[in-house]
């Protein structure tokens, strides 16, 4: 894994800092997004941009430049689920919990008890609600899915679906130019209405496909994009506009590898909020800026007893212990949290990461 944070030139920092978002939806982007850097000091040319772009890619500094989609407004269901790996079998049941095509993530974490934690991604399914869990909704094909890998591993699962978002934006900054972030263009370009379709159409569908990867770098990417589908350039340019407006598209522009940019420490932090304070502090935590995933989730009486979770990331220990310190007395301000009321799952290991499978989600919610 490259480490790049203590190499990258100041227009690379300026790069990464300006366009975790808001990059311009227009024939040709890297002219106004050039011209944006330029007006906050950075001296760059539409040419100059597009081939740092394309090398911070190549290098691997980059997981890739384009349109982040967000599977789940786009069809399916996904939720985090934990359970326990006993350390004499972890590697078995490891690899019986990865064979399953629909466990995206997963990860071993430290926790005395639930250090196995995945992400369930499905492409249909019916809701149901789940008594036994204070009438959380689930999915009949998640449950499926749980079955076989309990089933098959011996170990009870604990299905941890979202109840609330307040906050999924994995941004990361580097000292150096425009250091607070985004330069927001996306006001750039047609002006779109939102759809009333839950559906996608066939045409939709095979621009989430093509796009889910990423967008080519190249002086036309849109264009490119319109090619490669058999659509006009103009279509693909509104219908990215208008999936970022109707929440299908979290956002355009560069997304940076973590990694490479020094955060390689990750923090899941988890936390018993009482529930009539949740509403009031969902929002306050997702405020803070290196807050980049925030969630209420249910809890599992006797074993999960947490139905907050705040996602930080850090480039060293101390840096990530300041960040969680600063939930913490973010916390502290709604109800006076205890030692017992929290807890700090750190990521030890990758044991896959292959991504949520858009294309059969796509499928699935594809209607003419």
């Amino acid at each position: 894994m490259k480490q790049a944070d203590a190499t990258l030139s100041t227009l690379d920092r300026a790069i990464s800092n300006a366009f975790q978002g808001g990059f311009p939806v227009v024939e040709r982007p890297f002219d106004p997004a050039a011209a944006a850097l330029r007006e906050r000091g950075v001296d760059v040319t539409a040419e100059e941009l597009l081939s740092r772009v394309r090398t911070l890619d190549e290098e691997g500094v980059l997981t890739r430049f384009g349109a982040l989609v967000n599977a789940e407004n786009i069809g399916g269901a996904a939720t985090l689920v934990a359970m326990h790996a006993p350390p004499e079998r972890f590697e078995e049941v490891a690899d019986q919990v990865n064979a399953h095509r629909e466990v995206a993530h997963n990860y071993e974490r430290e926790h005395p008890h639930l250090n196995m934690w995945f992400v369930v991604s499905v492409a249909d399914g019916e809701s149901r609600s789940d008594s036994e869990a204070n009438g959380v909704t689930v999915n009949t094909r998640v449950d499926e899915v749980l079955a076989k890998i309990e089933a098959e591993t011996g170990q009870e699962t604990y299905n941890l679906p979202k109840l609330n978002e307040f906050r999924v934006e994995a941004k990361f900054m580097l000292d150096g130019p425009i250091s607070d972030g985004d330069v927001d263009c996306s006001h750039l370009g047609p002006d779109v209405d939102p759809s009333d379709r839950a559906t996608l159409t066939p045409q939709e569908r095979d621009l989430v496909v093509e796009i889910q990867g990423g967008l080519p770098i190249t002086e036309t990417p849109y264009a490119d994009v319109a090619d490669a589908i058999g659509a006009e350039p103009g279509w693909v340019v509104e219908t990215i506009k208008r999936f970022n407006l109707e929440g299908k598209v979290r956002r355009v522009g560069v997304i940076p590898n973590h990694y490479a940019l020094g955060y390689t420490e990750n923090g899941m932090t988890v936390w018993n909020v009482p529930d009539e304070v949740v509403e009031e502090v969902g929002p306050a935590v997702a405020s803070l800026d290196f807050v980049t995933h925030c969630y209420r989730r249910p809890r599992h009486e006797g074993v999960w007893p947490y139905n907050f979770f705040a996602m930080t990331h850090g480039r060293n220990e101390e840096e990530s212990q300041r960040r969680i310190e600063e939930v913490r007395e973010t916390m502290n301000e709604y109800w006076a949290v205890g030692d017992d009321d929290w807890d700090s799952l750190f990521s030890t290991r990758i044991l896959k990461k292959t991504g949520i499978r858009l294309a059969e989600r796509a499928e699935a919610n594809t209607s003419e």
